[in-house]
């Protein structure tokens, strides 16, 4: 008993250990250092349910920043350049990185195609279009009380956190509680036991990838009110530490797969780490090595539970 909640639980030991270390460390007050771990705007959360999602049903979808970029960028430079209002170009944006998520979804789903080859040259295309789409800088201007939609407080945390939190326990209640969310760990597990089992597998990938496209759009729109623009460029900084949260999140809650929750703990993990190291005064590289090496750890740690599991 005691073993398998260490198995399911050991990341939120370690990550409240490391938490305590860096805060002794630090010499803070304890409001500020919760502060700075819970109430950063991060699109972690949402990007990194966006991967969870394709990878669950066995999927590589490598376009998610290039579409979190172009939506972010889309809404300044069509509120500011263009003259749309905010919610035309909120719509706008998010139906654009849903277009892209169609193209992906019908070349790997229906055509047959490399899911890394397709989303690799889907986002390439996609980040070209958000440099031409913002003139290849960053696009500000948008109305400041815009901002509320992702930084107004409610238990002095800002929205865009309880924004994650509730569509974490939402994703997490579909996998664990309904029909669909079995037929997404049974594709996951094998689509040919699953095709002859009578779910449609066909159906369950597209769905994977559009709801994918269409989270990278929202937090695109949220961010974007919340920074009251946004630099298309900067996306792509997110690769990295979303991919280290979605495979360190499987070794939490439902150890070898891929799970919300445990992506979630896996980012304010991150977060933390990140965090702790610059109040330290270690800036800039460390970020990198940070993140490179918690994700060839996390790598490495889901692939012995996944032996492990179907063994």
């Amino acid at each position: 008993m005691t073993r398998r909640l260490l198995e399911r639980y050991g990341l939120v030991v370690i990550w409240l250990a490391m938490g305590l270390v860096f805060f002794a460390l630090a010499n803070v007050p304890l409001s500020n250092f919760l502060q700075g771990i819970f109430a950063r705007q991060t699109p972690l959360v949402f990007l990194g349910m966006a991967v969870v999602g394709t990878m669950a049903v066995g999927e590589f979808d490598l376009s998610f920043p290039a579409l979190y970029g172009l939506a972010g960028a889309s809404v300044p430079a069509l509120v500011v350049l263009h003259g749309w209002s905010f919610p035309m170009a909120a719509v706008a944006a998010v139906l654009l990185s849903l277009l892209f998520g169609a193209i992906n979804a019908f070349l790997v789903v229906r055509a047959g195609i490399n899911s890394v080859i397709v989303t690799l040259g889907v986002g390439s295309v996609a980040a070209g279009l958000a440099g031409w789409i913002s003139h290849e800088t960053s696009v500000s201007g948008l109305d400041f009380a815009l901002s509320n939609l992702a930084l107004a407080r409610i238990l002095g945390l800002p929205l865009i956190f309880w924004y994650g939190v509730l569509l974490v326990a939402a994703y997490a209640y579909v996998m664990a509680f309904t029909p669909l969310g079995r037929h997404i760990l049974f594709v996951g597990s094998n689509r040919e036991v699953a095709r002859l089992a009578g779910i449609p597998v066909t159906f369950v990938r597209l769905g994977a990838y559009l709801t994918s496209a269409v989270l990278c759009g929202v937090i695109g729109v949220i961010s974007a009110a919340g920074l009251g623009g946004f630099n298309a460029a900067s996306a792509k900084e997110n690769f990295l530490p979303v991919f280290a949260a979605v495979f360190l999140g499987t070794v939490a809650v439902v150890p070898g797969r891929f799970n919300p929750m445990g992506m979630f703990i896996a980012v304010y993990f991150l977060v933390t780490g990140i965090f702790g190291l610059q109040l330290l005064g270690y800036q800039g590289w460390v970020t990198d090595v940070f993140y490179g090496g918690v994700l060839v750890a996390a790598v490495a740690a889901s692939a012995y539970l996944q032996r492990r599991r179907t063994s």
